[in-house]
This record gives C-alpha cells, structure tokens and sequence, in this order.
C-alpha cells in the first residue's frame, strides 16, 4: 500500500466541487485518475489539467452514473487506459431542494435515479472489478444527523447509499476490498450555494463549531486516507463535518 505509482482511481462526478477536489488529491499521492463527468466535457478537461500539470496521470470519460452501459465503458477505459482498478470513489450526485410537501415528483425520481441508481450501478461495477488491497468509497450526508428542512428527498437518497455501503463491506469478505462512505456536512461547493441567499449560507457556516463551512479539500483528505491507509476502517459512515454533528 505505501507504492502508490501503479494504482488507479476512478472518481464520479469529478468534473468540479468535492470530486474534483478527490481527484486531485488522489493524483497528488501517485494514483492515476479516472475523471469522470456528467454534461461538462470542459471543466473535466480543467481538472485532467490540473493534474497533468501537478505531474500525475488522468484521462477524463463521461456518461451517465445510472446507465451500466455507460458506466461500462468507463470501467474498461480505466482498464485499457491504465491497467486496472483499485479506487472507486462515488461522487456524483444532485441535491434539488424543496418542502416534501412541495417536492415535484419528476425531480424526486431525478434525485434517486442519480443519487440511488448511479451509485448502485457504479458499486456494482466496483465490486467486479476493483482488485485486492483496493477501496470503494461512496459519498452521504451529514444532513442525515443534521435533519435540515428541504432536504428530504436528497436524505431519502442518501440514506439508501449508507444502506447499500454497509451491506456491500459485508458481501466483500475475503477480497480484502474495504467500503466506506464519506457523508460530508455544509460545504462550499457550487452545489451547496445554489439558490442559497448569503444571509442562509452565513447561518449555516455559523452554526458549525468550526465557524466555518467545509471545503472540497477538507473531504478530499478524508477520502485520500480511506482510499490509502485506512485500510482498518471498513463498512463504516465517516461524518466528516468539523463537528456539526
């Protein structure tokens, strides 16, 4: 585990905010990088860049979380690309808000269909393919303890993914593979300040003990350590939110 030259990470949603942030990071300790992207081929291009010019190795593919065609492709690109998988990091995910009550149902299923079925998809492939010594690692909420009001259906989402994490440690037995989630609380990332007014955002940042909100760097070392030498950390839901709750 202390040569991390010849391991591959493949990171959903890694095109900006918190997966970008994991990419990075995941270079900067030798791994080579999968960039994965939804809809923006030229933010992911940014962040093949970024490491590039950091000195490590990334190729960027899109697709839809939720497709296992898709996701397919992906897979075999790391594959064709780099020689295998080690890393599975699944970050992708939207977080549209509303009363349940006012909660549009279209937008409902558009939630878990990315949030449920994306990461269910790409656990799949990751538990096919990831080879020995290797982690995946899915992301929740801290909105799970923090039962703010709007999130419903995002937490409804969420609490499948912690679900489906700690079951899949269990069915990983004896593949030395470990499963975590990371379940980031408030963090400053373009997805969190949509359609916030600053008076919002500054309540929330003031609520946590830290008297701030998170960073995409602050989850990227949470998610470097479980990727790496965390590997006596497994079936577990990491609350990485600087004690918000």
């Amino acid at each position: 585990m202390s040569d991390t030259s010849s391991r591959i990470a493949i990171v959903t949603g890694a095109s900006g905010g918190i997966g970008k942030a994991v990419a990075e990071r995941l270079a900067a300790d030798g791994l080579s990088v999968l960039v994965h992207y939804s809809g923006n081929a030229a933010t992911a291009a940014e962040t093949v860049a970024a490491i590039t010019a950091a000195g490590g190795k990334a190729t960027a593919f899109g697709g839809d979380v939720a497709d296992e065609d898709a996701m397919g492709r992906l897979f075999q690109h790391a594959i064709d690309t780099f020689g295998g998988v080690d890393v599975v990091v699944n970050s992708a995910g939207i977080m549209p808000l509303a009363p349940v009550v006012d909660t549009d149902l279209d937008t409902f299923d558009r939630i878990q269909r990315t949030n449920v079925r994306g990461t269910f998809v790409v656990s799949q492939l990751a538990a096919r393919t990831v080879r020995p010594g290797g982690a995946i690692i899915n992301f929740s909420t801290s909105i799970m303890k923090l039962q703010m009001p709007t999130y419903g259906a995002y937490a409804m989402s969420k609490g499948a993914v912690e679900g489906l994490t700690l079951i899949l440690a269990r069915e990983m037995r004896g593949k030395d593979i470990t499963v975590n989630a990371v379940a980031p609380g408030p963090t400053a990332t373009p997805l969190f300040f949509e359609g916030k007014p600053q008076e919002v955002i500054d309540h929330i940042a003031g609520l946590n003990p830290m008297q701030r909100l998170g960073t995409p760097q602050d989850i990227a070392e949470v998610t470097a350590f479980l990727a790496g030498p965390g590997r006596w950390v497994n079936g577990q839901v990491l609350y990485t939110n600087g004690g918000a709750a």
